[in-house]
């Protein structure tokens, strides 16, 4: 029997713009129809939820984090990673990266196999490795000691465990071997991230010829702008190719500098992503990143042996009402960012990241303050829904 529901009264987020008083239909886990107040034609025996003027948006789609509510992707643990995916899903990203961070070819082989099978089962949208292939002087959060440099039979027996399931890889271009890395990952069908580099300007675009087409949090772990040596950042940033990953948590980067992204790439090319690590929901403490160690303090996480930040423990939710209250982004630029483009860049836009008939039914609920009501993923809801 198909389930079929019907919202009303919504003040709908599509890429065009705010549809008020819009109605969306919903029936066997896929949008079926989007229309203005009244539209839609009456469907007898479906669910009907009147939003009352409530925002209606499309999930989330997150491509880079690491952990949240006390458990880690980088634990490569299935079941680690289903409380991650289910912490995030709360809080609206329906779709989610499962990111890695340097560790030992050995970790990294088991914690690929471990989570391709929840890739395979529609859990997680893919495998991200942060790393190994990073610059020490760049390193962050990430074990100096376990960097190194790009090779490929250790490149080509990663993707072989992931079994396909490995979407994207970051790495420091300017490292021997760093462009051919970039040119075996683009012709495997696998993202090639920059980030954690001490790259040049030229450097950096050598990897962008090459097909390079996501900038790793840009502006963090990488070499600074300049005005004789622009560095990775403005290449980036000019490249209508590239998507950039931006931390919009207030503390890796100035709201300036997050508008100023914006200004220069524009909600198409502008992924929010959260960086989260397992501190994510929880209270101040200590806690694992892969081999590392964090503390966290009001809520900032920090390497234990240094002052060097180590991921965030932000949700997407929490980064959509920053950039509409203090950034002043309008909210369909913010929503594009933090699903049409993420969606786009991962190569899955035909089946979510915007409100649009015959795509998954990855609804988010949100009040007049921009606070998540409820989550609907793949057309059932996460928790009572408003249901309850």
């Amino acid at each position: 029997m198909i389930r079929q529901t019907r919202f009303t009264g919504a003040r709908v987020v599509l890429s065009s713009g705010v549809l008020e008083g819009g109605e969306v239909a919903v029936a066997d886990g896929l949008i079926t129809a989007v229309g203005g107040p009244g539209s839609l034609p009456e469907t007898p025996g479906a669910t009907v939820h009147d939003l009352g003027g409530r925002w209606l948006v499309p999930g989330f789609v997150d491509m880079h984090v690491h952990g949240g509510g006390g458990a880690s992707y980088t634990a490569g643990d299935a079941d680690q990673a289903l409380r991650v995916a289910a912490f995030h899903r709360a809080h609206g990203t329906t779709t989610t990266m499962a990111s890695l961070v340097t560790a030992t070819q050995d970790e990294l082989l088991r914690s690929v196999s471990e989570l391709a099978g929840l890739v395979e089962d529609g859990v997680l949208a893919g495998v991200h490795l942060e790393g190994p292939y990073l610059s020490r002087a760049r390193c962050g959060a990430h074990d100096p000691d376990l960097l190194r440099e790009p090779d490929r039979a250790e490149v080509d027996a990663l993707l072989k465990a992931g079994r396909g399931t490995v979407r994207m890889v970051t790495l420091a271009p300017e490292l021997p071997g760093g462009v051919d890395l970039v040119h075996r990952l683009v012709d495997a069908g696998v993202l090639a991230a920059v980030g954690h580099t001490d790259g040049t300007h030229r450097e950096t675009q050598a990897a962008l010829a090459a097909g390079a087409s996501v900038a790793t949090h840009l502006f963090n772990a990488m070499r600074s702008v300049h005005h004789r040596e622009p560095g990775p950042v403005t290449a980036l940033l000019q490249d209508s190719d590239v998507v950039v990953e931006l931390i919009n948590d207030g503390v890796h980067l100035h709201p300036g500098i997050v508008n100023l992204a914006f200004q220069a790439a524009g909600s198409s090319r502008v992924a929010f992503i959260t960086d989260a690590m397992g501190a994510a929901g929880m209270p101040d403490g200590t806690y694992p990143l892969g081999p590392m160690t964090a503390r966290v303090e009001g809520g900032i996480a920090r390497l234990a042996d240094g002052d060097s930040i180590a991921g965030s423990t932000l949700t997407l939710d929490r980064a959509l009402r920053t950039a509409v209250r203090e950034n002043h982004l309008p909210i369909t630029d913010v929503v594009t960012a933090l699903s049409a483009t993420p969606a786009r860049a991962l190569g899955i836009a035909d089946k979510v990241g915007s409100i649009e008939a015959g795509k998954q039914a990855d609804l988010i609920v949100l009040d007049e303050d921009l606070k998540v009501d409820a989550v609907l993923w793949g057309g059932r809801w996460v928790g009572d829904g408003l249901d309850a």
